[in-house]
């Protein structure tokens, strides 16, 4: 879509004076390589938020998932078991260790991994002698998956929780933070998440040999020596100290951000409460950070698709976007083994992807369900 001064976005970076504030001040101490006392200190904070121990902060989401999936031993003539509703990232790093990953379904209210389907296949896979590597699971727009049936089921069957929390900071799930479930998991901090550092991600976990492998790894695996040193292949995976401290800023105002996306996410629920065969996926589940909110559309019963209301938001600016294409239709994974039920597909087809951000103005927000409120009116 054409983007100008009056475009609505999906979920801009919310930047502020105190993120300019820190940025700066991380500039004058001279430390702008990739260590330094910001680093340390963002690891720290977010390995509180997230109630565990440990954290590495890296350069993105897709790093901290390739550690957390080299962390649990992925390697070629593994497989590991994905979410086929989720975005690529969680299926490459899979790749990334030489093994192959196999799709799982979602369930139909929020699109996270069926614990029905994912017991199935735990069940198939132990009756061919063969253990998975891992389960990953993915917090789908920032709503924790179903871990009081997931943790047990992947324990009985002796597989470790990879937790892609790249969505979900600052979510919660039985009164447990993202990224607390499972051996390892993973935050992304891109521009267009909840906190960002313009580009980022870290690796948090419980498992204290873990988190020192993963930073050895991110550190290009050089050993402590005078000269450059190297018994393992690694990668340049830090992040700078510099967006580390916008890092920190961006967490001071976090639970202010998120408020504010639960407060939109709130005006979308008031405004399709009205319509029959319209609603949220996820439905009401505050304790997610609600990063953004997609709306689920049965034609059959509205008259109108989603790809209609996608339309119309677009000739008047209002930047939407598809729910997940499922990674058993992506061409890259063509012929990839999965256990589907329809709901990634239905979602795909009918879901849409509404503007979420908390940068985002009162009145640009009234305009956009104003928006919506005359197309329902008229969707024609």
């Amino acid at each position: 879509m054409h983007v100008d001064d009056q475009a609505v976005l999906l979920s801009a970076p919310d930047i502020g004076d105190l993120e300019q504030e820190y940025v700066l001040a991380a500039l004058r101490s001279g430390w702008v390589a990739p260590a330094g006392p910001d680093l340390d200190l963002f690891e720290r904070e977010i390995a509180a938020r997230a109630g565990v121990p440990h954290a590495v902060a890296v350069s993105s989401g897709t790093a901290a998932l390739h550690l957390a999936m080299l962390g649990v031993g992925a390697a070629t003539g593994d497989v590991v078991i994905v979410p086929t509703l989720t975005f690529a990232a969680t299926a490459n790093a899979v790749v990334y260790t030489g093994a192959t990953p196999i799709f799982v379904d979602g369930d139909a209210a929020t699109g996270n991994i069926d614990p029905d389907l994912l017991s199935g296949l735990l069940a198939d896979l132990d009756a061919e002698g063969v253990r998975a590597r891992a389960v990953a699971t993915v917090d789908v727009y920032g709503a924790c998956a179903d871990y009081g049936r997931i943790l047990p089921l992947c324990e009985r069957y002796g597989v470790p929780v990879v937790e892609d929390a790249a969505e979900a900071l600052g979510s919660a799930y039985a009164g447990r933070p993202a990224g607390s479930f499972g051996l390892a998991a993973a935050f992304s901090f891109n521009g267009n998440k909840i906190l960002t550092t313009s580009g980022g991600g870290m690796l948090v976990t419980a498992d204290a040999g873990l988190a020192d492998r993963a930073r050895y790894l991110a550190g290009q695996a050089r050993l402590p020596a005078e000269h450059y040193e190297h018994t393992d292949v690694g990668y340049n995976y830090r992040l700078s100290n510099v967006l580390a401290a916008l890092g920190r800023a961006q967490l001071c105002r976090l639970d202010e951000m998120i408020e504010r996306r639960r407060a939109v996410r709130d005006g979308y629920a008031k405004v399709f409460a009205r319509l029959d065969g319209v609603r949220l996926l996820g439905g009401d589940d505050m304790a997610a950070n609600c990063w953004l909110t997609a709306v689920v559309v049965e034609a059959e019963r509205t008259g109108w698709r989603a790809r209609d209301l996608a339309a119309y938001l677009a000739a008047r600016h209002v930047e939407t976007r598809p729910v997940f294409k499922p990674m058993h239709r992506q061409p890259v994974f063509a012929g990839a083994r999965a256990v589907l039920n329809g709901t990634a597909d239905r979602l795909f087809a009918d879901g849409l992807v509404l503007p979420s951000g908390s940068v985002i103005g009162d009145d640009r927000m009234r305009r956009v369900f104003d928006d919506i409120a005359a197309f329902l009116d008229d969707p024609r």
